[in-house]
């Protein structure tokens, strides 16, 4: 299972793939939302912003979101770090329900370009 710290290094590796990202998928990840990823089998929650093509964890704090942010995930710790590292499929992982994000639909569309 994986550690918090193991989850926030994930978290901050997405964000520097993003930020290196081009074309449409640095046009995608150019939004400026509230953003919150729940790590269910560790009951912790990262809360930031994606905001200037990365995400930026403000917060690390225990049990489920304490607010809804505009862009919700909601993980295994394991599936977290499998995905960031490209061991897991996003579509296949969301599909099966491993992997919850919720958001509206305009940037439910922008998102899949991420994805």
């Amino acid at each position: 299972m994986a550690t918090t710290e193991e989850c926030r290094a994930a978290l901050d590796k997405l964000s520097h793939n993003m930020g290196g990202a081009e074309g449409d998928v640095r046009a995608a990840a150019a939004m400026d939302r509230t953003v919150s990823c729940h790590i269910t089998d560790l009951d912790v929650t990262f809360a930031g912003r994606l905001t200037g093509g990365r995400i930026d964890v403000e917060e690390t704090f225990p049990g489920p979101p304490r607010e809804k942010a505009q862009i919700r995930l909601a993980m295994a710790g394991d599936d977290l770090v499998a995905l960031v590292d490209g061991e897991l499929n996003f579509a296949g992982a969301w599909g099966s329900g491993r992997v919850r994000l919720e958001a509206n639909l305009l940037d439910l569309f922008r998102l899949r370009k991420l994805l």
